[in-house]
């Protein structure tokens, strides 16, 4: 029997990971199905063959400069061709990466070929036009989040949510005394770590401010000690040149574990607060830029909070610290209702496991190869 053809396209390090949990998934049941793929190391390892290692096209090289511009273009017609004239897979499969894969949808659909999209554009967070691109070339659309599938059903639009694939892809919580002998921490003081960011941009706009705020706080609770969570991203030049003069320890590698094992966190705004949401640590969000870009954004958004947490319970869970209300005496006095006060930080937990109790309902990677082995089979 002739073998049913998929083909997937990833963009960066977290899409290969997703798509090669979902390869894995798929293939535990069939062994029916060829499958390439625009991806990296991880699908490799499940025995995709690569039509691109984004890796090396580069694919997650910041920014909009004419070569990278050219370099996409130049891939996403390569691709096209290979897929209508060449390998002409029964199904497509699009996996984050809006910008690239919501124009190869246009070319495909044009073409006959069917696409589906897992974890498609945050178009709930800004832009929302581009859920007519969606509804004019996706045959279905899997989300991680929950609030996003009401947006497409509102549109008519087959979709399904399917998880977060954090959910099964974190550690369990570390232990926190081994935590705390790793770094040479004092197990009688409360811990908060310090996560200002995995870009230099996050750095330039919140290094200061949050240590700013740590000093505020040491002069207002002894029994407190600092970490400041180095991303892997930044090699250790860049982030020195922002953290300076500061005598708190500086952590590298070690994401999961203070984000499981502290008493509160100020964490630069992203998929972080989520991450620390699944283990039910306190935090705040903060977020600081030039004013312009801000007001630009503010145009564009389609829904007015920006942590994830609230997001997804539609309530005011963590505070939002946002450009002037980023300053170090604000942080310095929610960090310090975390730490005294009882039953704002208890509330803020049960809150917070809501949040993961709603993601952990389903296992992404899953219910995506179920999906994809039932359309495959038709």
């Amino acid at each position: 029997m002739e073998k049913k053809k998929l083909f997937i396209v990833t963009g960066e390090l977290s899409g290969d990971k997703h798509a090669s949990l979902v390869v894995e998934n798929l293939l535990q049941n069939r062994n029916d199905i060829e499958i390439e793929a625009i991806g990296g190391e991880n699908l490799k390892k499940t025995g995709v063959k690569l039509f691109v290692d984004h890796s090396k096209a580069h694919m997650s090289a910041m920014g909009l400069t004419p070569k990278i511009l050219f370099d996409h273009l130049t891939l996403g017609k390569r691709l096209v061709d290979y897929l209508t004239k060449e390998y002409k897979p029964d199904l497509v499969l699009l996996i984050d990466y809006g910008g690239f894969n919501l124009n190869i949808s246009k070319f495909l659909k044009k073409s006959g070929i069917k696409v589906f999209y897992y974890i498609p554009p945050q178009i709930w967070a800004s832009r929302k036009w581009r859920i007519k691109t969606v509804k004019k070339n996706i045959a279905k659309v899997m989300t991680i989040f929950p609030f996003e599938a009401d947006m497409y059903k509102k549109e008519g639009i087959d979709v399904q949510f399917v998880g977060h694939p954090l959910v099964s892809q974190m550690p369990s919580a570390a232990n926190r005394d081994e935590v705390f002998d790793k770094y040479g921490l004092d197990k009688n003081k409360k811990l908060v770590s310090v996560f200002p960011g995995s870009r230099t941009f996050e750095l330039h706009y919140l290094a200061k401010t949050f240590l700013d705020a740590a000093k505020i706080i040491k002069e207002q609770y002894n029994d407190v000690q600092f970490v400041i969570a180095q991303a892997d991203s930044l090699n250790d030049k860049t982030f020195k040149k922002f953290i300076k003069d500061t005598d708190i320890k500086i952590v590298k590698n070690a994401n999961y574990e203070l984000l499981s094992v502290s008493d509160a966190l100020m964490l630069a705004s992203g998929t972080v607060a989520l991450e620390a949401a699944l283990y039910n640590t306190p935090m705040i969000i903060s977020y600081k830029g030039p004013w312009f870009a801000y007001l630009v954004y503010r145009l564009v958004r389609c829904i007015d909070r920006v942590c994830l947490p609230n997001i997804i319970m539609d309530k005011d869970i963590v505070p939002e610290l946002l450009m002037s209300d980023s300053n170090p005496h604000t942080i310095a006095d929610y960090i310090l209702k975390i730490l005294k006060d009882e039953t704002y930080r208890q509330n803020m937990i049960q809150d917070l496991s809501q949040v993961k109790a709603i993601l952990s309902k389903h296992e992404a990677a899953k219910e995506v190869a179920q999906i994809l082995s039932v359309e495959l089979q038709q």
